[in-house]
């Protein structure tokens, strides 16, 4: 069985499938030489031209030769672009690029000095070379694939695989073209040698010359090369194969020459093959021996409306429309111009683009040879396009799903196998663009897969940025534990405690934190509470009900007081029974609002407007027997009677006094607990709550023996003045104001001082003492300014409100409240039975100060009850009378 090689040797071929059989039609350009057009005055050089990552090397205003590079880079794919002439860069812009899109790329400008000088070259001999050097200097002469792909040679020159056959592909099946053509004849020579460069860096078994036989003298001329080269005898053959589109595509030469197909996206290297265009391997040996970069090449000017149909040795840059300005184009209506062949190539959106590496034709036809362009009908499927393929394609699938741009539906049926041969829109009977179809749905997939790689690489990008910062984190914190530890190395023994001392506050003030969100109130261990804002309806109910209990009570006294005339020892038998009623009353409510849960905010403010409203429907109550004995306090003298009711009105004034006092105890300790309570709260320190505790009974041992020397007082300055003191009571109205308003301030500053000494040792804790006592003294001031403002009669029926309210608050204040009527029943016979002064000890000045007070408030309480008095006999006389 004959091998690969011996079916080579012998000619052997192998037919492809499709393809067609168009016009030729290239006697136009190939019946004359190459020729010379004149220098442009400008020069449009895209950059980059193929591959990508570069960089300009270039700016404006710099003077260039021909050959010099314009750009550089370090990508494997990136290929520079030089000079194509000497000049001056004049502008680096976004011009039209040479594209079907026309879209703008970026440009460097040249303008031409006529000189086309070239810059230094350097010329080597092959065998001083390297093979890494051969490929390092066509890398750096810019050559690309000349037959139209522009794929970089040095890459296909660099195979990772062995290389058992190249092909030099001389073909040039598409119409009109005929530049490899010319290339061949001419320069035959020149070609053998690039051949033996590139059999010098892959070593293959075999080198195939393929020409079409369409081209014999151009297969004649390499024929005769190649019996004059020094390449091995039998490695290096001619062969001509018969003429059909398209014999020249890559994949489709291999299966003609090897009958091998190369797989749906492989590339021939795969199989051990490798595809040259004649004019690659002609650049390549200007390249290597020579040193000349690709700064020009040969490209087919045809069609009937050029004057000079021909081929010429074009600079890569030079504008078609010089081009066609110096061929003598001769433009029609709607003229188009194509780049390229008439099955592959594309017109032009504007003529002022450059010629490129890829460019090999500028075809510029007639309106006899293509006509305008068919108006597209619907698709007949008669299969047509899929006899024609060359690729074995589904053309009809390809243009459904381009259509419907469903690109990812179209890809799937190989949609990157096609060649863009344009052979199954030649063969279309409804004249359907196929082509343009399949290169819409190419881009917009080439597009995708740029966005996902570009999306792709920005995620790389952020992974190694949060990998970098984690790493930079881990080492800051190893660093900050390097230097904690050589810190705690260093530390003495009162340091160490400082920090756990600081540590454990930290703690106890995220504990605090997290208990007042939840809700929870400290312990009652602490001997501080919470006030519990949650509503309670029964504890409502309650104050609703002690508040009607002294309402009924405050008028059954003052409709007994109104209409009984029986006396003094009625009047006492009915104070009495007033005192212990409420007192009992107000216990009793006490009690049962002491079994409820505590009051809510919103309870303390309803409590507070009954209160209000009582205390004026009080005072209209009284407006009118008030009125009628205004002139009371001009009588000269009193009754015995009223004497003896006088009596008794000072004893129960005196133990109101003392209920008042016990209450200002009790509200004074409710200001430091509330105030204890924020500060402890705050701060939750174990040592500022033992301090908190020690304050508070401090305060309140104060407020008690306070309370207990102003009812001794009271009682020695009741005993000393008796009925005297009902005389001056209107005279010491404002020496009550005064004194009470030195009382309270007294007691304020007890509250400050004992709040202030809660938490000396935490700056927090102090600040919040010294807002709640200054809480306090406004407090104080403000009760004091009531009092002063107030009748002495309101100030009374406030003593009786506050103690209603004491009995609805508190228990305790209920219970003193209680102890104080006790003793006023029990001092009420000595009043009526001592005439006597009695002796008293020696009272400082202090004592000597809150005695005065107890005994204003006592001369206040004395006064009221004899006007109540009066009030009551002027009514009776009243009575009688009528």
């Amino acid at each position: 069985m004959l091998t690969l090689l011996d079916q080579l040797d012998k000619g052997t071929l192998w037919r492809s499938p499709g393809g067609i059989h168009p016009p030729e039609v290239k006697f136009l350009s190939n019946a004359t030489p190459i020729g010379q057009l004149p220098l442009a005055s400008m020069y449009l050089v895209p950059v980059p031209q193929v591959g990508e990552n570069c960089t300009l090397a270039v700016k404006v205003g710099d003077s260039v030769l021909k050959g010099m590079p314009l750009t550089q880079g370090t990508s494997i794919w990136h290929l520079p672009v030089h000079a194509p002439t000497s000049g001056t860069i004049v502008a680096i812009e976004p011009r039209a690029s040479n594209h079907a899109s026309a879209l703008p790329v970026n440009t460097c400008v040249i303008a031409a000095d006529g000189k086309d000088t070239w810059c230094e070259l350097v010329q080597n001999q092959l065998d001083d070379l390297s093979h890494q050097q051969i490929v390092d200097k066509v890398r750096s002469a810019g050559i690309a694939g000349m037959g139209g792909a522009a794929f970089p040679t040095h890459i296909k020159l660099n195979p990772v695989s062995e290389i058992d056959l190249v092909i030099i592909n001389g073909v040039e099946c598409e119409p009109y073209i005929s530049a490899d053509d010319r290339l061949m004849r001419e320069y035959s020579q020149d070609i053998l040698a690039g051949i033996g460069i590139i059999h010098r860096l892959l070593t293959p078994k075999r080198i195939v010359i393929a020409i079409e036989d369409n081209k014999p003298e151009a297969a004649k001329a390499m024929q005769t090369a190649v019996s004059q080269c020094g390449l091995p005898a039998g490695s290096i053959r001619v062969t001509v194969i018969p003429t059909k589109y398209p014999s020249g595509g890559e994949k489709q030469l291999i299966q003609i020459i090897t009958g091998r197909e190369v797989p749906s996206g492989a590339i021939p290297a795969k199989l051990g093959i490798v595809v040259h265009n004649v004019g690659t391997a002609y650049a390549i040996h200007q390249a290597v021996t020579q040193g000349k970069p690709l700064v020009e090449r040969v490209v087919t000017v045809t069609g009937k409306n050029v004057s000079k149909p021909g081929n010429y040795w074009l600079p890569i840059g030079t504008p078609v429309d010089h081009v066609l300005t110096a061929t003598e184009f001769t433009p029609e209506p709607d003229q188009k111009v194509i780049i390229g062949g008439p099955m592959m190539g594309h017109a032009l959106a504007n003529i002022q683009v450059p010629i490129l590496k890829g460019t090999n034709c500028i075809l510029v036809p007639s309106s006899q040879e293509i006509g305008n362009t068919p108006e597209e009908k619907a698709c007949i499927r008669c299969g047509e396009c899929a006899t024609a393929c060359p690729a074995l394609l589904l053309p009809q699938q390809l243009f459904w799903h381009a259509k419907a741009e469903e690109y990812d539906k179209a890809a799937s049926y190989n949609l990157k196998d096609c060649i863009e041969c344009g052979c199954c829109s030649y063969v279309c009977p409804s004249d359907i663009p196929l082509v343009e179809y399949y290169r819409i749905a190419k881009s917009a997939l080439k597009q995708a897969a740029d966005e996902k790689q570009q999306a792709e690489r920005a995620k790389q990008r952020f992974d190694a940025r949060l990998a970098r910062l984690e790493e930079e984190k881990l080492a800051r914190e190893a660093k900050a534990k390097e230097a904690s530890e050589r810190r705690q190395a260093s530390m003495t023994g009162t340091d160490k405690n400082a920090v756990a001392e600081a540590m454990a506050r930290i703690a106890a003030k995220k504990a605090a934190a997290a208990q007042a969100v939840t809700g929870e109130s400290i312990t009652e261990e602490s001997s501080v509470t919470t006030t519990d804002t949650t509503e309670v309806p029964k504890g409502k109910a309650a104050v609703a009900a002690a508040i009607a209990r002294a309402k009924a009570k405050k008028a059954a006294q003052a409709n007994a007081d109104g209409t009984d005339t029986n006396g003094a020892e009625t009047d006492r038998a009915k104070t009495d029974n007033a005192v212990n009623v409420d007192a009992n009353d107000s216990i009793s409510a006490t009690d049962a609002i002491a079994q409820e849960a505590p009051l809510s905010q919103k309870d303390k403010v309803a409590a507070a407007i009954a209160r209000a409203k009582a205390k004026k429907a009080a005072q209209q109550t009284d407006t009118a027997p008030l009125e009628s004995t205004e002139t009371a306090d001009n009588t000269p003298a009193l009754s015995a009677d009223d004497d003896k009711k006088a009596k008794v009105a000072a004893a129960v004034a005196r133990a109101k006094a003392k209920k008042a006092a016990q209450q200002a105890e009790t509200a004074a300790s409710d200001i430091e607990v509330s105030n204890t309570e924020i500060s402890v709260s705050d701060v939750n320190d174990a040592e500022a709550i033992k301090k908190a505790k020690v304050a508070a009974a401090v305060a309140r041992a104060k407020a008690k023996k306070a309370a207990q020397q102003a009812e001794t007082n009271a009682e020695n300055g009741l005993n000393q003045t008796t009925t005297p003191a009902v005389d001056s009571a209107a005279n010491v109205h404002a020496d009550v104001n005064a004194d009470a308003e030195t009382a309270v301030n007294a007691a304020a500053t007890d509250i400050e001082v004992s709040n202030a000494d809660v938490s000396v040792n935490d700056a927090e804790a102090i600040k919040k003492a010294k807002v709640a006592a200054a809480v306090a003294r406004a407090k104080a001031k403000k009760i004091a300014a009531a009092s002063a403002e107030s009748k002495t009669d309101a100030e009374i029926e406030s003593v009786d409100e506050i103690q209603t309210e004491a009995n609805v608050a508190s228990p305790s204040i209920a219970a003193t409240l209680d102890t104080a009527t006790t003793e006023a029943d029990a001092v009420l016979p000595s009043v009526g039975s001592t005439a006597e002064p009695i002796e008293t000890a020696p009272l400082s000045s202090d004592e000597l100060k809150k005695a005065r007070i107890a005994a204003t408030i006592a001369k206040a309480k004395a006064k009221k009850a004899a006007l109540a008095q009066e009030a009551n006999a002027s009514s009776d006389s009243s009575v009688t009378n009528d």
